[in-house]
Protein backbone atom coordinates (compact mmCIF):
# COMPACT_ATOMS: atom_id res chain seq x y z
CA UNK A 1 0.00 0.00 0.00
CA UNK A 2 1.63 3.35 -0.77
CA UNK A 3 -0.72 6.59 0.82
CA UNK A 4 -4.05 4.94 0.39
CA UNK A 5 -3.62 3.08 -2.80
CA UNK A 6 -2.40 0.17 -4.07
CA UNK A 7 1.01 -0.15 -5.76
CA UNK A 8 0.99 -3.29 -7.27
CA UNK A 9 4.26 -4.41 -8.92
CA UNK A 10 4.27 -7.51 -10.63
CA UNK A 11 5.06 -9.25 -14.30
CA UNK A 12 2.33 -9.73 -16.86
CA UNK A 13 0.18 -7.37 -14.13
CA UNK A 14 -1.29 -5.67 -17.49
CA UNK A 15 -2.90 -8.91 -19.31
CA UNK A 16 -5.32 -8.47 -15.86
CA UNK A 17 -5.93 -4.66 -16.25
CA UNK A 18 -9.77 -5.49 -16.57
CA UNK A 19 -9.72 -7.84 -13.76
CA UNK A 20 -7.86 -4.83 -11.52
CA UNK A 21 -10.64 -2.17 -12.64
CA UNK A 22 -13.49 -4.61 -11.58
CA UNK A 23 -11.98 -5.48 -8.15
CA UNK A 24 -11.97 -1.69 -7.45
CA UNK A 25 -15.16 -0.76 -8.83
CA UNK A 26 -13.77 1.44 -11.11
CA UNK A 27 -15.88 2.21 -13.94
CA UNK A 28 -16.01 3.43 -17.83
CA UNK A 29 -16.20 4.49 -20.05
CA UNK A 30 -12.27 4.56 -19.72
CA UNK A 31 -9.77 7.00 -21.53
CA UNK A 32 -7.32 5.57 -22.00
CA UNK A 33 -3.96 7.95 -22.31
CA UNK A 34 -0.79 7.08 -24.25
CA UNK A 35 2.01 9.18 -25.98
CA UNK A 36 2.62 7.61 -29.45
CA UNK A 37 5.19 5.63 -29.07
CA UNK A 38 3.54 3.71 -26.24
CA UNK A 39 0.36 3.43 -28.08
CA UNK A 40 1.75 1.53 -30.79
CA UNK A 41 3.47 -0.89 -28.29
CA UNK A 42 0.58 -1.70 -25.29
CA UNK A 43 -2.53 0.15 -26.28
CA UNK A 44 -3.96 -2.53 -27.85
CA UNK A 45 -3.25 -5.39 -25.29
CA UNK A 46 -4.62 -2.80 -22.79
CA UNK A 47 -7.73 -2.10 -24.68
CA UNK A 48 -8.09 -5.94 -25.19
CA UNK A 49 -7.82 -6.80 -21.46
CA UNK A 50 -10.65 -3.82 -20.51
CA UNK A 51 -13.21 -5.01 -23.33
CA UNK A 52 -12.55 -8.64 -21.75
CA UNK A 53 -14.03 -7.53 -18.45
CA UNK A 54 -17.35 -5.61 -20.97
CA UNK A 55 -15.00 -2.12 -19.82
CA UNK A 56 -15.56 0.40 -22.69
CA UNK A 57 -12.41 2.37 -23.11
CA UNK A 58 -11.27 5.02 -25.90
CA UNK A 59 -7.34 5.61 -26.70
CA UNK A 60 -6.52 9.36 -26.40
CA UNK A 61 -2.78 9.91 -27.72
CA UNK A 62 -0.21 12.60 -27.23
CA UNK A 63 2.68 13.51 -28.51
CA UNK A 64 6.06 12.37 -27.10
CA UNK A 65 8.56 14.49 -24.99
CA UNK A 66 8.63 16.98 -21.86
CA UNK A 67 8.50 20.01 -24.33
CA UNK A 68 4.06 18.91 -24.60
CA UNK A 69 3.86 18.78 -21.25
CA UNK A 70 1.99 21.80 -21.13
CA UNK A 71 -1.62 23.19 -20.87
CA UNK A 72 -2.08 22.85 -24.45
CA UNK A 73 -2.23 19.71 -24.32
CA UNK A 74 -4.21 19.08 -20.65
CA UNK A 75 -6.62 21.32 -23.42
CA UNK A 76 -6.34 18.42 -25.66
CA UNK A 77 -7.28 15.91 -23.14
CA UNK A 78 -10.36 17.56 -21.69
CA UNK A 79 -11.59 17.76 -24.92
CA UNK A 80 -10.58 13.84 -25.46
CA UNK A 81 -12.47 13.78 -22.14
CA UNK A 82 -15.56 15.21 -23.20
CA UNK A 83 -15.70 13.80 -27.06
CA UNK A 84 -15.58 10.28 -25.10
CA UNK A 85 -18.49 10.69 -23.29
CA UNK A 86 -16.44 10.50 -19.17
CA UNK A 87 -18.90 11.44 -16.42
CA UNK A 88 -17.74 12.15 -12.63
CA UNK A 89 -17.89 7.69 -12.48
CA UNK A 90 -15.29 7.46 -15.52
CA UNK A 91 -11.60 6.88 -15.55
CA UNK A 92 -8.66 8.44 -16.99
CA UNK A 93 -6.05 5.35 -17.23
CA UNK A 94 -2.25 7.23 -17.73
CA UNK A 95 -0.37 4.14 -19.46
CA UNK A 96 3.74 5.84 -20.57
CA UNK A 97 6.14 7.17 -18.70
CA UNK A 98 6.00 10.38 -15.87
CA UNK A 99 5.29 12.67 -18.67
CA UNK A 100 2.14 11.22 -19.58
CA UNK A 101 1.40 10.53 -15.69
CA UNK A 102 1.41 13.83 -15.16
CA UNK A 103 -0.92 14.84 -17.88
CA UNK A 104 -2.92 12.62 -17.46
CA UNK A 105 -3.51 12.69 -13.91
CA UNK A 106 -3.62 16.57 -13.50
CA UNK A 107 -6.33 16.84 -16.42
CA UNK A 108 -8.25 14.21 -14.40
CA UNK A 109 -7.53 15.87 -11.40
CA UNK A 110 -9.14 19.09 -12.69
CA UNK A 111 -11.66 17.30 -15.29
CA UNK A 112 -15.88 17.82 -13.74
CA UNK A 113 -13.38 18.96 -10.83
CA UNK A 114 -12.18 15.40 -10.55
CA UNK A 115 -12.47 11.65 -12.16
CA UNK A 116 -11.03 8.19 -10.77
CA UNK A 117 -7.59 7.84 -12.33
CA UNK A 118 -5.16 4.87 -12.67
CA UNK A 119 -1.17 5.00 -13.47
CA UNK A 120 0.33 2.03 -15.45
CA UNK A 121 3.60 3.39 -15.63
CA UNK A 122 6.07 1.91 -18.55
CA UNK A 123 9.03 3.46 -17.82
CA UNK A 124 11.70 2.67 -14.66
CA UNK A 125 11.84 6.59 -13.93
CA UNK A 126 7.99 6.41 -13.59
CA UNK A 127 7.43 2.80 -12.39
CA UNK A 128 10.14 3.61 -8.88
CA UNK A 129 9.05 7.89 -8.32
CA UNK A 130 6.81 9.63 -10.92
CA UNK A 131 3.63 7.62 -10.42
CA UNK A 132 3.65 6.91 -6.63
CA UNK A 133 2.74 9.71 -4.50
CA UNK A 134 -0.07 11.67 -6.23
CA UNK A 135 1.88 14.42 -7.85
CA UNK A 136 0.25 15.86 -10.99
CA UNK A 137 0.81 18.74 -13.08
CA UNK A 138 2.44 20.48 -16.08
CA UNK A 139 5.49 22.97 -16.90
CA UNK A 140 5.61 26.33 -17.63
CA UNK A 141 8.01 28.44 -20.17
CA UNK A 142 9.95 29.45 -17.05
CA UNK A 143 10.50 26.11 -14.87
CA UNK A 144 9.08 22.74 -14.38
CA UNK A 145 5.65 21.32 -12.74
CA UNK A 146 5.09 25.09 -11.61
CA UNK A 147 1.16 24.65 -12.58
CA UNK A 148 -0.32 21.23 -10.43
CA UNK A 149 -1.92 19.39 -7.96
CA UNK A 150 -2.05 16.61 -5.11
CA UNK A 151 -4.03 13.76 -6.34
CA UNK A 152 -3.43 9.96 -6.07
CA UNK A 153 -3.95 7.29 -8.73
CA UNK A 154 -6.77 5.04 -7.22
CA UNK A 155 -3.74 2.33 -7.81
CA UNK A 156 -0.48 1.93 -9.73
CA UNK A 157 0.13 -0.85 -12.01
CA UNK A 158 3.85 -1.35 -12.73
CA UNK A 159 4.63 -4.24 -15.38
CA UNK A 160 8.13 -4.74 -15.11
CA UNK A 161 7.72 -6.34 -18.98
CA UNK A 162 7.46 -3.64 -20.34
CA UNK A 163 11.34 -2.29 -19.69
CA UNK A 164 12.62 -4.63 -22.24
CA UNK A 165 11.24 -2.41 -25.01
CA UNK A 166 12.54 0.70 -23.31
CA UNK A 167 15.99 2.40 -24.69
CA UNK A 168 19.05 1.74 -22.96
CA UNK A 169 19.25 6.07 -22.70
CA UNK A 170 15.84 5.81 -20.56
CA UNK A 171 16.78 3.15 -18.46
CA UNK A 172 19.73 4.75 -17.40
CA UNK A 173 17.69 8.04 -16.88
CA UNK A 174 15.84 5.99 -14.53
CA UNK A 175 18.34 4.78 -12.56
CA UNK A 176 18.99 8.21 -11.51
CA UNK A 177 15.82 7.91 -9.45
CA UNK A 178 17.06 4.30 -8.14
CA UNK A 179 20.35 5.85 -7.25
CA UNK A 180 18.53 8.60 -5.54
CA UNK A 181 16.58 6.44 -3.15
CA UNK A 182 19.10 3.94 -2.30
CA UNK A 183 21.07 7.75 -1.20
CA UNK A 184 17.51 8.32 1.06
CA UNK A 185 16.82 5.34 2.72
CA UNK A 186 18.06 2.73 1.43
CA UNK A 187 21.99 1.74 1.46
CA UNK A 188 21.93 -1.80 0.46
CA UNK A 189 20.24 -0.44 -2.93
CA UNK A 190 22.49 2.07 -2.81
CA UNK A 191 24.99 -0.99 -3.03
CA UNK A 192 23.89 -2.80 -5.70
CA UNK A 193 24.28 0.30 -7.88
CA UNK A 194 27.03 0.38 -7.36
CA UNK A 195 27.72 -3.05 -8.85
CA UNK A 196 27.31 -1.73 -12.46
CA UNK A 197 24.58 -1.53 -15.17
CA UNK A 198 24.59 -5.06 -16.30
CA UNK A 199 24.30 -6.32 -12.46
CA UNK A 200 21.48 -3.84 -11.99
CA UNK A 201 19.64 -5.09 -15.38
CA UNK A 202 19.93 -8.85 -13.90
CA UNK A 203 17.89 -7.83 -11.18
CA UNK A 204 15.50 -4.98 -12.15
CA UNK A 205 12.38 -6.26 -10.92
CA UNK A 206 14.30 -6.29 -7.19
CA UNK A 207 15.49 -2.78 -8.04
CA UNK A 208 12.23 -1.47 -9.14
CA UNK A 209 10.53 -3.25 -6.03
CA UNK A 210 13.10 -1.69 -3.46
CA UNK A 211 13.45 1.90 -4.85
CA UNK A 212 9.18 1.78 -4.98
CA UNK A 213 9.37 1.26 -1.51
CA UNK A 214 11.33 3.89 -0.60
CA UNK A 215 9.34 6.45 -1.93
CA UNK A 216 6.52 4.43 -0.48
CA UNK A 217 7.57 4.78 3.11
CA UNK A 218 8.92 8.43 2.74
CA UNK A 219 5.23 9.52 1.53
CA UNK A 220 3.49 7.25 3.98
CA UNK A 221 3.11 9.57 6.89
CA UNK A 222 3.86 13.13 4.54
CA UNK A 223 1.51 12.70 1.74
CA UNK A 224 1.76 16.65 0.62
CA UNK A 225 5.39 17.12 0.86
CA UNK A 226 5.46 19.39 4.35
CA UNK A 227 8.16 17.26 6.21
CA UNK A 228 10.12 13.68 5.69
CA UNK A 229 9.05 13.47 2.10
CA UNK A 230 10.75 16.82 0.76
CA UNK A 231 13.81 14.11 0.97
CA UNK A 232 13.13 12.66 -2.32
CA UNK A 233 14.14 16.24 -4.16
CA UNK A 234 17.49 14.99 -3.46
CA UNK A 235 19.11 16.49 -6.52
CA UNK A 236 16.10 18.11 -7.89
CA UNK A 237 16.82 21.70 -7.11
CA UNK A 238 19.69 21.85 -9.49
CA UNK A 239 18.00 19.17 -11.65
CA UNK A 240 14.89 20.89 -12.71
CA UNK A 241 16.79 24.06 -13.47
CA UNK A 242 19.43 22.23 -15.46
CA UNK A 243 16.37 20.45 -17.68
CA UNK A 244 14.90 23.96 -18.65
CA UNK A 245 17.92 25.43 -19.24
CA UNK A 246 19.21 23.12 -21.52
CA UNK A 247 15.31 23.29 -23.26
CA UNK A 248 14.46 20.12 -21.69
CA UNK A 249 17.24 18.36 -24.57
CA UNK A 250 18.86 16.74 -21.02
CA UNK A 251 16.63 13.45 -19.59
CA UNK A 252 14.85 13.86 -16.22
CA UNK A 253 17.23 11.44 -14.87
CA UNK A 254 20.67 12.69 -16.00
CA UNK A 255 19.84 15.90 -14.78
CA UNK A 256 18.77 14.51 -11.59
CA UNK A 257 22.54 12.45 -11.95
CA UNK A 258 24.00 16.01 -12.32
CA UNK A 259 22.14 17.55 -9.61
CA UNK A 260 22.73 14.79 -6.87
CA UNK A 261 26.56 14.54 -8.15
CA UNK A 262 26.87 18.37 -7.19
CA UNK A 263 24.52 18.40 -4.11
CA UNK A 264 27.38 16.15 -2.77
CA UNK A 265 30.24 17.88 -3.40
CA UNK A 266 28.05 20.97 -1.96
CA UNK A 267 27.11 19.10 1.43
CA UNK A 268 31.37 18.50 1.58
CA UNK A 269 32.02 21.89 1.06
CA UNK A 270 29.48 23.06 4.08
CA UNK A 271 30.88 20.35 6.44
CA UNK A 272 27.57 17.86 6.48
CA UNK A 273 28.95 15.01 4.14
CA UNK A 274 32.32 13.02 5.28
CA UNK A 275 34.83 12.92 2.93
CA UNK A 276 34.90 10.55 -0.07
CA UNK A 277 31.10 10.61 -0.58
CA UNK A 278 30.79 12.75 -3.27
CA UNK A 279 33.18 10.85 -5.01
CA UNK A 280 31.57 7.34 -4.02
CA UNK A 281 28.57 8.45 -5.33
CA UNK A 282 29.76 10.02 -8.50
CA UNK A 283 31.52 6.98 -9.12
CA UNK A 284 27.85 4.86 -8.81
CA UNK A 285 26.58 7.15 -11.08
CA UNK A 286 29.17 7.08 -13.36
CA UNK A 287 29.03 3.03 -13.54
CA UNK A 288 25.38 3.47 -14.71
CA UNK A 289 26.69 5.59 -17.53
CA UNK A 290 24.84 8.46 -15.92
CA UNK A 291 26.70 12.05 -15.97
CA UNK A 292 27.91 13.56 -12.97
CA UNK A 293 29.39 17.01 -14.60
CA UNK A 294 27.36 20.09 -16.16
CA UNK A 295 28.00 19.85 -20.11
CA UNK A 296 29.47 23.43 -20.72
CA UNK A 297 27.68 24.84 -22.96
CA UNK A 298 25.00 25.31 -20.56
CA UNK A 299 24.77 29.08 -19.13
CA UNK A 300 24.97 30.34 -15.33
CA UNK A 301 22.57 32.55 -15.66
CA UNK A 302 19.98 30.51 -17.42
CA UNK A 303 20.41 27.56 -14.24
CA UNK A 304 20.32 30.61 -12.01
CA UNK A 305 17.20 32.01 -13.76
CA UNK A 306 15.13 28.38 -13.21
CA UNK A 307 16.04 27.95 -9.62
CA UNK A 308 14.94 31.68 -8.80
CA UNK A 309 11.36 29.72 -9.77
CA UNK A 310 11.83 26.79 -7.61
CA UNK A 311 9.07 25.72 -5.54
CA UNK A 312 11.10 24.76 -2.92
CA UNK A 313 12.75 28.92 -2.25
CA UNK A 314 11.78 30.74 0.96
CA UNK A 315 12.58 34.09 1.59
CA UNK A 316 15.02 34.68 -1.03
CA UNK A 317 17.37 31.89 -0.18
CA UNK A 318 17.80 28.57 -2.16
CA UNK A 319 17.01 25.04 -0.29
CA UNK A 320 18.68 21.94 -0.63
CA UNK A 321 18.28 18.20 -0.07
CA UNK A 322 21.90 17.15 0.75
CA UNK A 323 23.37 14.13 1.53
CA UNK A 324 24.87 13.12 4.71
CA UNK A 325 26.39 9.66 4.40
CA UNK A 326 24.65 6.62 2.31
CA UNK A 327 21.14 6.46 3.64
CA UNK A 328 20.85 9.99 5.71
CA UNK A 329 19.99 12.83 3.88
CA UNK A 330 19.49 16.57 5.23
CA UNK A 331 16.57 18.48 4.22
CA UNK A 332 16.06 22.19 4.13
CA UNK A 333 19.61 23.27 3.93
CA UNK A 334 19.43 26.96 3.22
CA UNK A 335 22.48 28.57 0.89
CA UNK A 336 22.43 32.64 0.00
CA UNK A 337 25.34 32.42 -1.51
CA UNK A 338 25.00 30.96 -4.61
CA UNK A 339 28.83 31.23 -5.47
CA UNK A 340 28.92 28.01 -3.61
CA UNK A 341 26.02 26.88 -5.42
CA UNK A 342 27.83 27.45 -9.00
CA UNK A 343 30.85 25.94 -7.80
CA UNK A 344 29.65 22.42 -6.73
CA UNK A 345 27.88 22.65 -10.39
CA UNK A 346 30.79 23.85 -12.51
CA UNK A 347 33.60 22.53 -10.37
Amino acid sequence: MGSGYDVLIRQGILENLGEAFLERRLGGPVALVCDETVAGLYADGALAALAQAGIGAQLVTIPVGEEHKSMQTVHVLWDAFLAAGLERSSTVLALGGGVTGDLAGFAAATFLRGVDWVAAPTSLLAMVDASIGGKTGVDLPQGKNLVGAFYPPRMVLADPATLRTLPVAELRSGLAEVVKAGIIDDPALFAACSQGLDAVQASLEEIVRRAAAVKIRMIQDDPYEVGRRAALNLGHTFGHALEAASGYQIRHGEAVSIGMAAAARLSGRLGLAGGGLAEEIAETLRGLGLPVQLPLDLDWDAIQGGMWVDKKRRAGSHRFVLPVRIGLVQVGVEVRDLSLVRDALYK
